[in-house]
């Protein structure tokens, strides 16, 4: 059972010094609740410092905030870092490197663990290694709580409450962004499309340990480039994190039906663009094999940069669900500004806060943001200015 008596804080920020933390850090000092027990951890204390004095330039009140220097390959700080919050939310990228001290204290201490991760890898890693224990201890692991995998998993989420219960369900989700990436997203891809037989190792040893869904049926292919007519844009099969956790939300809840089949994409207008699209992909995850050429293409944006305040204000995203089940078809949306920044800090701010706050179900383990925190979440990221909403239905 969870023991959280004495612990001195509710939530501790651990990478507030990096690009996305300091944003993150901004969004808890302007939206955390006045009596929020809150922390800003990093490994540079002088960082730290200069940090909290900007936020409290801003929000006076973030002049108290705690301090806390630790270094996320350090086993001993991590586990004292772990069990002195309720909720331990982390940017410390790539994750697969820098991240497995930090869930292996969550899960030992039953403290509750968000992340951004996009990374496949270090999701099933976890879940082989942690997962029991966590359920044991009551921890909640809740990976990729930003643009990687919300948009899609609560959009599902949202969609699948749109059709009929206990019929088969197919959801197609189109996305499409406008948006600038970071240093730090930049080295996470990297590592990442450099690790693919890791990769496929960690898949197929997490299969060994997944339970099977008997009388239900749950899929994620990654299907064929295709015309959506109710988008009306091009869709580009997308091989990332995103449509696992939309299929292991379904199959743990048994709303999304006896049936589920999730498909993911890249929306674009133009086929000439989404081929060269594609092809630069293509090329960039050829390179990423090669140490030398991945290790030049990190140097080329650094982690710690971004895109300035301006860009981040042009930015947008949109993701389109086409679901249909029993006989009804719905077209939703989720929708909001810069995706990888300033949406992102706020959806991992706010499922930290909604761990910390909320009355959620009583479940353990690696789990989803849509199986964690469900209508809880959702109505918070609304209240926060991501849209959600139903564009048709028939």
């Amino acid at each position: 059972m969870k023991e959280e008596a004495g612990r001195p804080h509710d939530v501790v920020l651990f990478g507030a010094t990096g690009f996305v933390g300091a944003l993150t850090a901004e969004y808890l000092a302007a939206n955390a609740p006045a009596d929020c027990r809150w922390a800003l951890a990093a490994r540079d204390l002088g960082k730290l410092e200069r940090l909290r004095d900007r936020l409290a330039a801003l929000h006076p009140a973030a002049a108290d905030v705690p301090l806390i220097q630790a270094d996320a390959s350090d086993p001993a700080a991590v586990r004292e870092l772990a069990a002195a919050t309720r909720v331990l939310a982390t940017t410390v990228g790539p994750y697969v490197l820098y991240g497995g001290e930090i869930v292996a204290a969550c899960a030992a201490s039953g403290t509750d663990y968000v992340d951004l991760t996009g990374e496949p890898e270090f999701v099933d890693r976890t879940y082989v290694l942690h997962d029991a224990q966590a359920r044991e201890t009551g921890a909640r692991l809740v990976h990729a709580c930003g643009f990687d995998s919300i948009p899609a998993d609560l959009g599902t989420y949202f969609t699948v409450a749109q059709l009929p219960r206990d019929v088969p369900i197919r959801v197609d989700g189109f996305m499409r962004s406008n948006a600038l990436f970071s240093g730090g997203t930049l080295a996470s891809a990297l590592t990442a499309m450099g690790r693919a037989p890791q990769t496929l190792a960690a898949a197929r040893e997490r299969r060994l340990h997944e339970h099977r869904l008997p009388g239900r049926r749950v899929r994620g292919p990654l299907g064929v480039p295709r015309f959506s007519r109710e988008t009306g844009t091009w869709g580009l099969p997308l091989p990332t994190l995103d449509p696992r956790i939309v299929t292991r939300s379904a199959a743990a809840l048994d709303r999304y039906g006896p049936d589920f089949r999730y498909r993911h994409y890249a929306s674009v207008k133009h086929l000439p663009f989404a081929l060269g699209g594609t092809a630069a992909v293509g090329a960039t995850a050829a390179l990423a094999q090669l140490p030398p050429a991945r290790q030049w293409l990190m140097d080329r944006w650094e982690p710690g940069r971004g895109p300035d305040a301006e860009r981040r204000a042009r930015s947008w995203f949109t993701v389109r669900f086409v679901g249909e089940g029993g006989g009804r078809r719905v077209l939703t949306e989720v929708s909001g500004g810069d995706p990888g920044y300033g949406e992102t800090a706020k959806m991992l701010a706010e499922s930290a806060l909604c761990l910390a706050y909320d009355a959620l179900p009583q479940r353990a383990g690696q789990l989803t943001t849509a199986v964690a925190m469900g209508d809880s979440l959702l109505d918070r990221l609304q209240k926060a200015g991501i849209r959600f909403r139903v564009a048709s239905a028939r």
